[in-house]
């Protein structure tokens, strides 16, 4: 294929899992604010955790409110993550590769962007947030049928899935850290019921309850959240499994190819220095020091997939 058309595959679908998971974030708000006493101080850890913060503070200053951070999030046009312009960026790639795509899913991306594009036409009440945010992950849900239902398990396919997990596991890395910002100014809250409660909504946020408690139990505890939402590779968020399939779908490139180009080794480098360790070893590394690293090696493997586009023509 082209490089160009592997960049739009890439980038079509890294946007469309960015859209999910900022609605996953914003949901991380709205149940963590519940828990603190002063719920708009909530909105600060996680436009932090999203790296929204900088821009955020160039258009409304240090004041932070949940209304504001929501409508920068979710539509404003300055902000080029909020979901409407991610939505619009992974439609205009798909307008890109149009030719690579089955019929079903362009169709997909595009009723995506059209209903999005009415929803967020202006500011969203705080009551319809939650089914704002529902069809968000909806759309998201429903373009990945269409891939799944449609398209052939080839060169096109693995560039799909390579943009799918390296946005999710930045971003499964993201909300979990949203914890160090949350108890941060607090450190007596650590291993209270509170610190249990934001645990709980942290599984909660990236859809892992049901898989949590059919592996665990009913009781949430952090060190068994931590272990299945980092190392745990049948949990479909988990970064272990999202590393899994980046090193998978590496692999199938290499064999069509014929040749290993650089992306390959820092898929394979990951499992190795991040994914290999036990939870209590990542505890007393520090989580969060963790997962920076962690973050910090997806924008390496990001940037080096990019520069190795053009291998694949």
């Amino acid at each position: 294929m082209l490089g160009k058309t592997a960049g739009g595959l890439y980038w079509m679908f890294r946007y469309l899992e960015r859209s999910e998971n900022t609605a996953r974030m914003i949901a991380a708000g709205m149940r963590l604010a519940l828990t603190s006493p002063d719920g708009d101080e909530e909105w600060s850890s996680i436009l932090q955790s999203a790296t929204m913060d900088w821009g955020y503070q160039q258009k409304y200053g240090a004041s932070i409110t949940r209304a504001t951070a929501v409508d920068w999030m979710l539509r404003d046009r300055e902000n080029p993550s909020s979901v409407i312009n991610v939505v619009e960026g992974a439609r205009n790639n798909a307008r890109l590769v149009r030719t690579a795509l089955t019929r079903e899913v362009w169709e997909a991306v595009n009723q995506t962007w059209m209903l999005l594009r009415d929803l967020l036409k202006s500011h969203v009440k705080e009551s319809d947030l939650p089914y704002v945010l529902q069809v968000i992950r909806q759309q998201s849900a429903y373009v990945r049928g269409a891939v799944s239902g449609t398209m052939l398990r080839n060169d096109i396919h693995n560039f799909i899935r390579l943009g799918t997990f390296i946005e999710r596991a930045d971003n499964t890395a993201r909300i979990i850290d949203v914890k160090y910002f949350v108890l941060l100014p607090n450190a007596s809250a650590v291993g209270s019921t509170l610190d249990n409660v934001q645990w709980d909504s942290i599984l909660r946020i990236l859809s892992g309850e049901g898989g949590y408690r059919l592996t665990y139990g009913q009781d949430p505890r952090p060190r068994e959240i931590a272990q299945f939402l980092i190392l745990d590779r049948r949990m479909p968020r988990s970064l272990a499994y999202c590393g899994a399939v980046l090193a998978s779908n590496m692999q199938h490139l290499a064999r069509d190819y014929d040749q290993r180009v650089h992306s390959h080794a820092l898929i394979e480098a990951l499992s190795v220095t991040h994914l290999s360790r036990g939870v209590d070893e990542i505890f007393e590394f520090g989580l969060h020091e963790f997962l920076q690293d962690f973050m910090g090696f997806i924008a390496e493997i990001s940037a080096q997939i990019e520069v190795d586009y053009r291998f694949y023509e």
